[in-house]
């Protein structure tokens, strides 16, 4: 977790409900259920749910380099050009917003444009978010590929901001039993994969 703004890197796909962002640094993507923001006039709030590294043509895959090399990290000394030819990106799933200085935990009514700055959330940005359990709605409710994991990462990482993580997980577990009424077992799931 950053205790100082760090920006990560620009929002390159848009849309109300998610954007994808692609990485300063090659493999500097936030972790799975960081809670990012980026800006905008409506400067967005979402959490991390997918992260790639690819080519930066996706009609070429990258191809084996390190059959002669001691380790991982001597292919990329011995070639030092895969930095500008692979790109990290990673997928936001938007949990609401800010209008000046007031959160809404919904959806904005515009999304952030193209080149919006990304910004890893500081601590105090995280524990003032999440201070209201409605920032879980939209991500319970999405349509993400695997949602239990996701929820699970962010409530890990929203808990270590918060001052008693233990009942931080307590009172965010019976705002998720609502979002998913009569599947105890997955609320279960998530819970345990959450405990830190």
């Amino acid at each position: 977790m950053q205790d100082n703004e760090t920006r990560l890197g620009e929002v390159v796909e848009t849309s109300t409900t998610g954007f994808v962002a692609q990485c300063y640094q090659l493999y500097g993507a936030p972790p799975l259920g960081a809670l990012v923001r980026a800006g905008g006039p409506h400067p967005a709030y979402g959490v991390v749910h997918q992260v790639t590294t690819q080519g930066i043509d996706p009609t070429r895959r990258p191809v084996a380099r390190g059959q002669n090399e001691a380790s991982e990290e001597a292919v990329y000394r011995s070639n030092p050009q895969l930095a500008h030819l692979l790109r990290t990106d990673f997928q936001v799933v938007v949990v609401g917003h800010s209008a000046g200085e007031v959160l809404r935990y919904h959806l904005p009514p515009v999304p952030p444009p193209i080149y919006a700055f990304v910004h890893q959330c500081t601590s105090e940005e995280v524990r003032l978010f999440t201070s209201n359990p409605a920032f879980l709605r939209p991500l319970a409710t999405s349509s993400i590929p695997a949602l239990e994991e996701v929820v699970a990462a962010c409530l890990r990482y929203v808990a270590s901001a918060q001052q008693d993580p233990d009942a931080f997980l307590t009172r965010v577990g019976k705002q998720l039993a609502s979002f998913f009424p009569g599947d105890f077992r997955r609320v279960e799931t998530i819970l345990q994969r959450a405990a830190l």
